[in-house]
């Protein structure tokens, strides 16, 4: 299992209504806990279909934030620890996402959109040094027609939130619900790991998936989703250990803000010298195969 920096892009229309549905909690009175088991599962589950088909512009592509995503994965020995960190700033937006590992510091994978640039660089840590000659890689941007979702620095937490939506459609998902003094609310909720799968939250190799039972799809992940007294997303966690067919899967995610961004934030556009452009798509995808094959190595 690796970290990939350009995976298959999210269902953002889903997600779209998800947020919306989100910010549909925050009625309860404040500092009151809707009631534990069935009653609290109908009343969250309600307020998600109150607003299910709900879709609007609340999700910006242009709402400045700074976050932190830790993942890790765990199927028996083989491992899976990364952070993103990601900062999004100013109208249009610049863009960062850096990609760590937290086992191996040689791997990392940085990118930045400078805004209103036609480009958008890459830097490349030690492991992917063969990729190029040089520190950095210049390709076309192409995700400004899209919204947020789009972007590594917010693809996987738009897909967490898909495996909410498709968890409650599909009869889990939403149990409990609890108003803060504050304003802030704080909705638990089962993620089944078919829903996390299928929302491509993580990639598994076929050497793992191919041992995963249909029983140990069916179990779920404990979800903890807070959202601010405006009914924005500021927290999202996933978290869960599964076991079947002699093997453990365990799982913890964890998305949340990371305070205020500022330009100290964002790197200066690299010298032309440290640069290796990627002038098209064919390059691109050349690229992006032979990072494949590094990836591919790890797994």
């Amino acid at each position: 299992m690796s970290a990939r920096t350009r995976s298959s892009l999210p269902r953002f229309t889903a997600v779209l209504a998800t947020v919306a549905l989100l910010a549909g909690c925050g009625s309860a009175k404040a500092g009151t806990p809707v009631p534990d088991g069935e009653d609290a599962a109908a009343y969250v589950s309600a307020k998600f279909d109150d607003t299910l088909n709900k879709l609007s512009d609340q999700f910006s592509a242009n709402e400045t934030r700074k976050t932190r995503l830790d993942q890790v994965v765990r199927f028996d020995e083989r491992r899976l620890n990364a952070t993103i960190s990601a900062v999004q700033l100013g109208h249009p937006p610049a863009r960062l996402s850096r990609n760590h590992s937290n086992l191996d510091s040689n791997e990392y994978l940085d990118v930045y959109h400078p805004a209103n640039s036609p480009v958008e660089y890459m830097l490349l840590g030690p492991v992917y040094a063969s990729l190029a000659p040089t520190p950095w890689v210049q390709m076309p941007y192409t995700s400004g027609q899209y919204n947020e979702c789009y972007w590594e620095g917010a693809q996987t937490v738009c897909k967490m939130l898909g495996a909410v939506q498709d968890s409650v459609e599909g009869g889990h998902g939403a149990k409990r619900a609890n108003s803060k003094p504050d304003g802030s609310v704080e909705l638990m909720a089962e993620v089944t790991l078919t829903a996390f799968i299928d929302n491509d939250v993580v990639t598994f190799p076929a050497a793992i998936s191919s041992q995963l039972t249909a029983e140990m799809k069916a179990r779920t992940l404990q979800t903890r989703v807070v959202l601010d007294p405006r009914g924005k997303l500021t927290e999202i966690e996933m978290t869960g250990k599964i076991t079947g067919n002699g093997h453990e899967l365990e799982i913890d995610y964890h998305y949340r803000l990371d305070g205020t961004p500022s330009e100290v934030d964002l790197p200066k556009i690299p010298d032309p010298s440290q640069v290796t452009v990627l002038a098209d798509s064919a390059a691109v995808a050349d690229f992006y195969a032979r990072m494949d094959d590094i990836q591919g190595q790890g797994r």
